[in-house]
């Protein structure tokens, strides 16, 4: 067997050349804090979070211990039907409590994607037990990234993202900048038949996008006029990421479905969920022999993950780090602000939570398509991980992270941009 052959690898990245990466893998071994290290002992400053999720940063004993006592008093057990255990009692009535709309009701799933599919249906079938079945369609927004289940292929804004593979829902995009392009699409469309409108408060994977002054309130109010329901997906933007619990906070807005997944875990176990408004879910809640709502993955309040989830939330509160998310928005984008001025940058966007993102000249990226993970790449070999997306790099720090982090990613994306002049 050659040497190549002998590297090769069984296993299937997401979003990866595996022509390449078959024998290139990067092993992550081993994390502490803001930091991970490879196999071969080598540290980087984790200025992603991992996928935007270690907001209170990697080794938290607290949170490996609360999963360990709860595996070992109940390791797992569905939660269909009317069973239920104690972590995802907490955890819902946890969640529920600092919801940004009073009565919620919460359905947990295992991820951001499973959330996706879980709100999106229950809009279609919630009007459908109002005697409204017309109202299928689904609406997003460009650049959004909504995962890659059947309804989150089609409700993303990432064209390379749906190539390929057909229609899954009946949906439909606008501008992500434009109000009016809303209310077009509406009049297009007809509301009596649009189902919801999906939205982050900043997109993120797309290209973190902060939202136009008076954005999501006019487009929250365009739906409530046409009765669309508003889903805020706060898979990216909840738990400190943008200063407060879910991200739409911020705003004034009050949402009638909230997709959550990412940081309710810090990423120690898979869990997402959806808030849902009182009103909303009372058809199915309001008397017994009301409408079953037929939908739910396997590990659904898992109890070991709504542990973790419930740990997650004491560190969070406990040591300041949702608020931490506001408080370091701006010292973030200080930090990159000035490689705006390098000709082969076209703009530095952030400034609304402890996100970022730098974008490439679009002529580097015309001769160049590659050149997003190049500079990643020269940002790695610098000792910082930030993430290549279409336009150029984006970073979203564990909220520990402090200005003398940011100036480390700075100067490492810096020498990414060299190493690609180079």
């Amino acid at each position: 067997m050659s040497a190549t052959a002998a590297r090769d690898s069984a296993f299937w990245h997401p979003f990866a050349d595996m022509g390449v990466v078959r024998s290139h893998e990067l092993v992550i071994d081993r994390a502490e804090g803001l930091y991970v290290w490879d196999e071969a002992g080598t540290r980087y400053l984790d200025a992603t979070a991992s996928l935007w999720y270690a907001n209170v940063g990697h080794g938290r004993e607290e949170i490996v211990q609360a999963v360990a006592d709860q595996l070992r008093r109940l390791d797992a057990y569905s939660t269909f039907g009317d069973f239920a255990n104690r972590p995802a009692l907490e955890l819902t009535e946890a969640l529920a409590a600092r919801a940004p709309m009073p009565g919620a009701k919460v359905f947990l799933t295992s991820g951001g994607g499973d959330s996706i599919e879980t709100a999106a249906k229950l809009a279609q079938r919630y009007f459908h037990e109002r005697g409204e079945p017309d109202r299928t369609v689904v609406l997003s927004r460009t650049a959004a990234y909504h995962g890659t289940h059947g309804f989150g292929t089609s409700l993303g804004g990432i064209q390379a993202n749906r190539i390929g593979f057909g229609a899954h829902a009946e949906s439909g995009q606008v501008a992500h900048d434009s109000a009016d392009d809303l209310r077009a699409a509406l009049e297009r469309i007809g509301p009596e038949r649009v189902a919801a409108f999906f939205a982050e408060p900043v997109i993120g994977a797309g290209g973190v996008y902060p939202p136009a002054p008076g954005y999501l309130e006019e487009v929250s109010a365009l739906c409530r006029e046409n009765g669309v329901l508003f889903v805020a997906d706060a898979v990216i933007c909840g738990f400190g990421r943008l200063g407060n619990w879910f991200g739409i906070e911020r705003w004034d807005v009050e949402p009638d479905l909230v997709v959550f997944a990412k940081g309710v875990t810090s990423g120690y176990q898979p869990l997402g969920g959806v808030l849902i408004a009182e009103w909303l879910a009372e058809p199915f809640w309001g008397r017994p022999g009301s409408p079953v709502f037929r939908h739910g993955p396997t590990y659904a309040g898992h109890p070991a993950c709504c542990a973790a989830g419930l740990a997650n939330l004491a560190l969070l509160e406990g040591e300041g780090l949702i608020e931490r998310g506001a408080e370091m928005e701006g010292p973030l984008l200080d930090a990159l602000a000035p490689l705006a001025d390098d000709p082969l940058v076209a703009e530095v966007r952030g400034g609304v939570g402890t996100l970022a993102a730098v974008e490439l000249d679009a002529g580097l990226r015309a001769r160049r398509p590659g050149a997003p993970a190049e500079v990643a790449a020269g940002a790695r070999a610098a000792g910082v991980l930030v993430r290549p997306l279409g336009a150029g790099v984006a970073t979203s720090p564990p909220l520990p992270a402090g200005p003398e982090h940011f100036q480390q990613i700075a100067a490492a994306i810096a020498a990414g941009l060299d190493a690609v002049r180079e």
